[in-house]
């Protein structure tokens, strides 16, 4: 490996949210994973894990002296179909549990359908909630929309009703992040000329994998604005691949995650 690829897996590990969002999660998975997110090189961007989690994984990583790493939880997951008033309700009660960070799903479906004010209102709404507490993050689920125009809007919309990221997907669909989608939405942020981030987030397994993303955002957006406070990698099995490619100890394979 070049030094180059060395300094990308580095700043890779950096930038990753280290996830599992499985059905049959449980306590010892979680602290594993918390284990996990402490690599040898540096730790991980954040840990994303489902609500029930949030208070376990913030009280592990305190413990590993991993203060730094960011607790990420989903809301709204997977379907993006919950009452508005479910998603608030999630979303409080993870905020009380000490989440730094709510991917929430953007309800795609009701834009599929021509219902763009839903959308609008449940990312205001969550905003609000979130607002000096915690990052919002909006995950678009960009392989259902597929049409390049509900993705732009979807990332319009999501931006000026306050997202500090917008996230392509659940990793729970069959297209999950895509170059192509990632450029629309990398476009938008550039446009909006605000400080929101981006997250691709599903079937990223390799350094090569992640790369054709940070290079996109370094060409949109600047090799300054690259940081984990405006990139992150939503994946699990790519740890493996970049500890590998270090020559540090690699993380078990996690089945299940995104």
């Amino acid at each position: 490996m070049t030094d180059n690829d060395e300094s990308y897996a580095r700043r890779a590990v950096a930038l990753l949210d280290l996830t599992s969002l499985n059905d049959d999660d449980d306590d010892a998975r979680i602290v594993e994973l918390c284990h996990k997110a402490m690599t040898p090189v540096g730790p991980v961007a954040a840990v994303c894990v489902y609500p029930r989690f949030v208070a376990l994984a913030r009280n592990t990583l305190d413990a590993l002296g991993g203060q730094q790493v960011q607790v990420a939880t989903v809301t709204n997951f997977p379907s993006g179909a919950e009452p508005l008033e479910n998603v608030l309700l999630q979303t409080r009660q993870a905020l009380d549990d000490g989440a730094d960070e709510i991917d929430v799903v953007y309800p795609y479906r009701a834009l599929l359908a021509g219902d763009a004010a839903s959308g609008v209102a449940l990312v205001k709404s969550c905003k609000a909630l979130c607002a000096g507490r915690a990052l919002l993050k909006v995950i678009l689920e960009t392989g259902e929309l597929v049409d390049p125009l509900l993705i732009r809007r979807a990332s319009q919309d999501a931006i000026a009703a306050g997202a500090d990221f917008i996230k392509t997907s659940t990793g729970k669909v069959k297209v999950n992040a895509t170059a192509e989608a990632a450029e629309i939405m990398l476009n938008c942020i550039a446009v909006a000329g605000t400080d929101v981030g981006f997250k691709p987030a599903g079937g990223m397994k390799t350094l090569p994998e992640a790369l054709v993303f940070l290079w996109l955002a370094e060409r949109i957006n600047g090799a300054d604005w690259v940081s984990p406070r405006h990139l992150r990698f939503g994946a699990s099995s790519l740890l493996n691949d970049l500890l590998r490619r270090l020559g540090a100890a690699p993380a078990a394979t996690m089945e299940g995650a995104y």
